[in-house]
C-alpha cells in the first residue's frame, strides 16, 4: 500500500523517497522535504541512494505505520498549528516522541513531549517514565514522577509496574528514590512554610508593640481595649497583664508565658531603630539593646531577627495602598493587554 504524505503542494514533483515501515507498507515521499527536517534522514537518504534522481528506500521499525505517516506529515507541516496537527500529536504522543529524539527533529520531540505529558495518567507513568528516560526528555520524566509520588496506589496497579518489579529492578528502585525524594521535598517545604509562618507572626507582634506603645504622647491601648479598626493586640494585651502581675517569673523552672513575652521584648530591642532622640516606651527595650551591645549573640538568634525582619518588610508592603495614578496605569496596562489577545 503506497500513500503519499505532505501537502498538495508537493504533488507537482514525483516522490523520490519510499518510506517502509515495521508491517512493510510504504509511504511516498520528497527528499527535499525531509533531508532539511532531520539530520538522521539525511544520512539516510544519502546512504540508501544509489544514483541521482533514483527512488531510494529507507525503513522505520518499531512503530506503528499511523504513527509513521504522522511523523512524515508533521514533517512536511514544519510545526504543529492546526487542531489536526495537535490531534495527531495527542493520538501517537509516545510514538512520535521516540522518533522525534531518533531522528533528531527538536520542535517535534518538544511538542510531543508535551502533549504525552498532558495526557500522562497513573496507569502509564511507569511505561512513559522509561520512555522519557531513554528519550532524554525532563519535562515528561519529572512529570511522571509526581503523578507516581501522588498516587502510588494506582501505580502499583499498572502493568508498567508489575512488569518493573519482574524484570527492571533499576526502574523499580529508581521510581522509589523518586519517590522518596518526593516525600523529602515535602517535609521540607512544610518546615520551610511553617517557619515563614511563625515569622511572619513575630513580626506582627513587633508592630503591634510599637502600636501598643508608640515613640511620642499616650499609650494607644495598653490598658484598654483599642478602638483602631482591624487591631489585633488583645492577645499581646493579656499576655502583658499577665507578665506584671505572674509570681512564677523569678520562681525555679519561671513561667513559659512570661519566657515568650521575655522573648518578645528581646527580639523588639535586635530590630527596634529608634534612636537617642526618640526614646522607645517597650518595657525592657533599652537593657536589651544594652544587653545586646555588650553580649555578641549566636547566629541563630541572629538569623531569626534577620528572617523577622524581612517578614516585617513584606507586610507593611502587602498592606501598603497602591497610589491611585498607579492603579489608573494598571488598569490602563491590563485592559490594552486583554485586547491584544
Amino acid at each position: 500500500m503506497t500513500i503519499r504524505a505532505g501537502f498538495d503542494s508537493y504533488r507537482a514533483s514525483p516522490p523520490d523517497v519510499r518510506v517502509v515501515t515495521s508491517d512493510g507498507q510504504s509511504i511516498a515521499a520528497h527528499s527535499y522535504v525531509l533531508v532539511p527536517a532531520s539530520p538522521v534522514l539525511e544520512r539516510m537518504i544519502d546512504r540508501a541512494r544509489r544514483g541521482w534522481g533514483a527512488e531510494c528506500t529507507i525503513r522505520v521499525p518499531g512503530v506503528s505505520f499511523d504513527a509513521v505517516r504522522a511523523f512524515l506529515h508533521l514533517l512536511y507541516r514544519s510545526r504543529v498549528a492546526a487542531a489536526e496537527d495537535e490531534d495527531m500529536v495527542g493520538a501517537h504522543g509516545a510514538q512520535l516522541l521516540a522518533l522525534a529524539h531518533a531522528y533528531r527533529v527538536a520542535w517535534l520531540k518538544r511538542a510531543a513531549e508535551a502533549a504525552v505529558s498532558a495526557r500522562l495518567t497513573p496507569e502509564r507513568a511507569v511505561d512513559m517514565l522509561k520512555l522519557a528516560r531513554l528519550c532524554d526528555a525532563p519535562r515528561l520524566y519529572l512529570r511522571c514522577a509526581r503523578i507516581a509520588a501522588k498516587d502510588f496506589r494506582a501505580v502499583e496497579l499498572s502493568e508498567g509496574w508489575r512488569f518493573a518489579r519482574r524484570h527492571d529492578a533499576a526502574l523499580e528502585l529508581e521510581l522509589l528514590k523518586l519517590m522518596e525524594d518526593a516525600d523529602q521535598r515535602k517535609e521540607r517545604w512544610a518546615r520551610e512554610r511553617a517557619a515563614q509562618e511563625a515569622c511572619r507572626q513575630l513580626g506582627e507582634a513587633m508592630t503591634t508593640l510599637e502600636h501598643i506603645f508608640p515613640a511620642e504622647g499616650a499609650s494607644v491601648c495598653a490598658d484598654a481595649p483599642c478602638a483602631t479598626a482591624g487591631c489585633t493586640c488583645r492577645g499581646l494585651q493579656q499576655l502583658m497583664r499577665h507578665f506584671a502581675t505572674c509570681k512564677r517569673k523569678v520562681a525555679p523552672g519561671g513561667c513559659a508565658r512570661c519566657k515568650r513575652m521575655l522573648q518578645l521584648f528581646r527580639l523588639h530591642a535586635s530590630v527596634c531603630d529608634r534612636t537617642e532622640q526618640t526614646t522607645c516606651r517597650v518595657p525592657l527595650c533599652s537593657h536589651f539593646r544594652a544587653k545586646a551591645q555588650a553580649d555578641k549573640a549566636d547566629k541563630t538568634w541572629r538569623l531569626l531577627v534577620k528572617k523577622v525582619t524581612r517578614a516585617k518588610v513584606m507586610s507593611s508592603l502587602a498592606d501598603r495602598k497602591i497610589p491611585e495614578v498607579v492603579a489608573v496605569s494598571w488598569a490602563r496596562y491590563n485592559s490594552r493587554v486583554d485586547r491584544l489577545r
